[in-house]
């Protein structure tokens, strides 16, 4: 169910609006039948089904050998947003559409036709997370209506690289609204701007958060690939949910300049693909030393230009993965697949050390200290960044808070702000209470955590099941969540990559390989190889339900 607001009318009209006259002759002569036939037993599958599952690689070819243009390939997109976001399933993953979007596509097909193709991105339509800044006619939200009439000084650094790559910014998805980080009680998903993102396997079922609507876009093939933004489980959760492939990087590897912050220490920005090659691709454009984001010094001698060049069929042959035991049992759906999974990764020829626990994990859950530090950096740092925004815009998370309660009967209709307020009542980020919290979780995330287990077993990765399968989407009541095993890399600052890993019921599970501080390059063998043995992903069917 979709929360409406005042601004919904508008923005449901200009998105409308825009994607029929942007798909433009692509949209001509579709009558019922050709509609019909877009139907298979009932669910719609969309226009454009030769789109469904090509990959970026594929895409490219096509574009080379003249069989496809930029252009028709956005254009093809747009019309499977009009018909499978705003309507049909009415998916609600786009936030709103880049009025644009094929404006730049004929300066890419120019540049292509001039031998000036920029590389693996030219050309390739990109949502991003709608905390991610444009600098253009697109809002910048964060999902929350305090922003929406305010503007970003610039694009954020991940999203001018990818300009810079030849990619097309195809539109902005919908998330959680301030990626989570409002309420105890919320609904993953949902944002005051744009309201409730769906699960496009079943759609009364949740996608997860925050990177929700990053999830289901690229999942029903809206778009070739997308971005989401991690602190703890916000690209790989909703990666698990919605079927597809989620790379969570070491924090700093990918700049976050110009993004709606909730923790120096853990955000990070990372792919959201359908397949593990795709994603290597994104995140090779998205790497480099920023001076906007100090974080990204430790990365200089770790980042990578091109990450396809770790994308191995046979890459878990001679690998040594250990099993952490401990983050498993959160459903007997999740443990089923994740025990299939193993018996998989070691049919591929790795040695599977079982168990190899995460010991530290209880503890750090227990000590409360990743809260405690995200609560400090999330006041001090949205603060940072709010004084970068347009005249006008709140300036602190006291005026946030004020706007909400002010807008209460939108922003406040199903949940509250209890976090905002925790926040609020925080004090600076030299309290000795942050500090020792700040200690406290690197020492049992990576010390005692992933750093000791890693190398004790010699291991080249850590696995557990991403998270258990998709719940039904309660507004009233929240999340119905029974578990995740993203916690320990977050508060480490470590990578992760979530691939898909099997289906309970129709609902996607994935597996998430976790290793050291820019074990990228390792991870990604790993998880092609997995993928390679696998191949689980299947592209959704829409069921509005499930029986219970």
């Amino acid at each position: 169910m979709d929360a409406a607001h005042p601004l919904d009318p508008s923005r449901r009209s200009f998105i409308a609006k825009t994607a029929a006259a942007a798909a433009g002759a692509a949209l001509a002569g579709r009558g019922g039948a050709a509609e019909a036939a877009d139907r298979q037993g009932g669910r719609s599958r969309g226009p454009h089904q030769g789109l469904e599952e090509a990959t970026i690689a594929e895409l490219q070819a096509q574009m080379e050998s003249g069989q496809l243009s930029a252009r028709r390939l956005t254009s093809a997109y747009l019309q499977r947003i009009r018909q499978l976001d705003r309507r049909g399933p009415r998916l609600n993953s786009i936030l709103t559409i880049n009025p644009r979007a094929l404006e730049i596509a004929e300066l890419r097909d120019a540049e292509r036709k001039a031998g000036k193709a920029r590389g693996p991105l030219h050309g390739i339509p990109i949502v991003l997370k709608d905390n991610i800044d444009t600098l253009d006619r697109m809002h910048s939200t964060a999902g929350s209506l305090a922003l929406v009439d305010s503007k970003p000084p610039r694009d954020a650094t991940v999203a001018r690289k990818l300009r810079r790559a030849g990619a097309i910014i195809l539109g902005k998805t919908n998330l959680s609204e301030w990626a989570n980080f409002r309420s105890t009680q919320s609904a993953s998903g949902w944002s005051g701007v744009a309201g409730q993102t769906r699960n496009p396997y079943v759609l009364d079922r949740n996608p997860c958060g925050s990177s929700s609507g990053s999830g289901t876009a690229v999942s029903a093939n809206l778009a070739a690939a997308s971005l989401g933004t991690e602190t703890d489980g916000s690209i790989v959760c909703p990666s698990s949910a919605t079927g597809v492939v989620g790379i969570k990087p070491t924090v700093g590897l990918t700049s976050r300049a110009g993004v709606v912050p909730i923790s120096h220490s853990q955000d990070t920005v990372g792919p959201m693909c359908r397949t593990v090659a795709d994603a290597a691709v994104v995140l090779g454009a998205l790497t480099g030393v920023d001076p906007r984001d100090p974080a990204t010094r430790a990365s200089r001698s770790h980042r990578h230009r091109d990450y396809r060049q770790f994308l191995d069929p046979q890459g878990l042959h001679g690998a040594r993965i250990g099993v952490a035991r401990n983050l498993t049992g959160f459903s007997p759906e999740t443990d089923e697949i994740f025990e299939a999974a193993v018996t998989a990764i070691r049919d591929a020829g790795a040695t599977v050390v079982d168990p190899a626990n995460l010991d530290s994990a209880a503890e750090l859950d227990a000590s409360g200290a990743e809260f405690e530090v995200l609560l400090y950096e999330f006041k001090a740092d949205i603060r940072r960044y709010l004084a970068t925004r347009s005249a006008g815009s709140p300036r602190t998370l006291a005026d946030l808070i004020r706007f909400n309660e002010a807008n209460a009967g939108h922003e406040l209709r199903w949940f509250g702000q209890e976090i905002f307020e925790l926040a609020q009542a925080k004090g600076p980020l030299t309290d000795p209470a942050y500090r020792q919290a700040l200690r406290t979780g690197r020492r049992l995330a990576r010390d005692e955590g992933l750093d000791k287990v890693l190398g004790e077993h010699n291991l080249d990765a850590i696995v557990a099941p991403t998270g258990s399968p998709a719940w039904p989407t309660d507004l009233v009541n929240g999340d119905h969540f029974l578990g995740g095993s993203s916690s320990v890399a977050a508060v480490a600052g470590y990578p992760l990559i979530s691939v898909p890993a099997g289906f309970a019921f129709g609902l996607p599970v994935g597996i998430t390989f976790m290793g050291a501080a820019f074990a990228e390059p390792t991870l990604i063998r790993l998880a092609s190889g997995f993928e390679a043995a696998t191949a689980i992903r299947r592209a959704p069917d829409y069921e509005p339900t499930l029986p219970y």
